[in-house]
């Protein structure tokens, strides 16, 4: 039997060699990106994606050159919102051109290599008590291999998608060094704070710049207040995004509702909302 010493190299499966050139490549992507933020929020069902979708598109018809990346692989909704599903994916050279939305928002998901509108993503493991360990592990792998091998080309903000969870964060920081900060966001609930003051422990934890706190949903129905949340939290406060039925339906449609609907008071928060993140950016040092 061999031991761990008679063992030499990785035994000629060119492993170390292949990760150190995807490392390669996804530094290559990234040192043409001027910010990367990821947008979380914890708690599923805060219209975290929406928001994305929408402060991307506010960026993106202001002149700021925008790829989205939606890192949630067994949900993925930003190809929907964003209107590019169902477009065909190319292959230029070593990496994959993304469609790009009507805004020119550059879009990759897991969505738009799925090849029908029932097909859940299935994660393989050698054995069943090992799926869970396995299934982070390769979504991991699928994010590296997305920020790795898509032709952003040149970005002013790379804005990644995150899935509900508080884990997800850490992920995306250990694949990207450079992250410019977090945006987190929640809606005026007593349990969706609760799990958003996680994600802000999370990002501290994870030494992630906080870039502020969005409240979604205003006024849908009573419940705390954010301000008062992002103050005792020392994080800012961004704004609040009063509810409207139209973000939603446009989203449905893969509308950008601070684009179509631009006077709508929920439109307006938006765009107020993505001004404040984009200045904030621009002041400070590229990471």
């Amino acid at each position: 039997m061999k031991k761990y010493k008679d063992i030499v190299g990785d035994g000629g499966s060119n492993v170390v060699a292949q990760v150190g050139e995807q490392q390669a490549r996804l530094k290559r992507r990234l040192d043409a990106v001027r910010f990367v933020v990821a947008v979380v929020s914890g708690k599923g069902g805060v219209g975290k994606s929406t928001v994305t979708a929408n402060l991307a598109a506010s960026w993106a018809s202001k002149g700021w050159r925008v790829g989205v990346l939606d890192a949630d692989l067994n949900g993925p909704s930003m190809a929907k919102m964003l209107g590019v599903r169902g477009r065909p994916l190319a292959v230029a050279g070593d990496a994959v051109d993304p469609p790009r939305s009507a805004t020119g928002i550059a879009v990759m998901s897991m969505d738009l290599l799925l090849s029908s509108d029932d097909e859940p993503l299935h994660w393989r493991a050698p054995t069943q008590q090992e799926a869970h360990t396995w299934r982070g592990t390769m979504e991991a792998q699928a994010l590296r291999e997305f920020l790795a091998d898509t032709a952003w080309g040149e970005l002013d903000a790379l804005v990644i998608d995150l899935p509900p969870g508080t884990d997800r964060l850490a992920t995306v920081v250990s694949l990207v060094p450079v992250l410019a900060g977090v945006v987190i966001v929640t809606i005026p609930s007593d349990v969706s704070q609760l799990v958003v003051r996680k994600s802000i422990t999370v990002a501290r934890e994870e030494k992630a710049s906080i870039l502020g706190l969005i409240e979604n949903m205003a006024g849908l129905f009573p419940g705390p207040d954010t301000a008062t949340l992002a103050a005792e939290a020392g994080i800012p406060f961004l704004g609040a995004v009063p509810f409207d039925r139209g973000l939603s339906l446009a989203s449905d449609r893969g509308d950008p509702f601070v684009v179509t609907e631009a006077a709508a008071p929920a439109a307006r928060a938006l765009t107020v909302i993505a001004e404040k993140i984009r200045d904030g950016l621009e002041r400070r040092p590229r990471c």
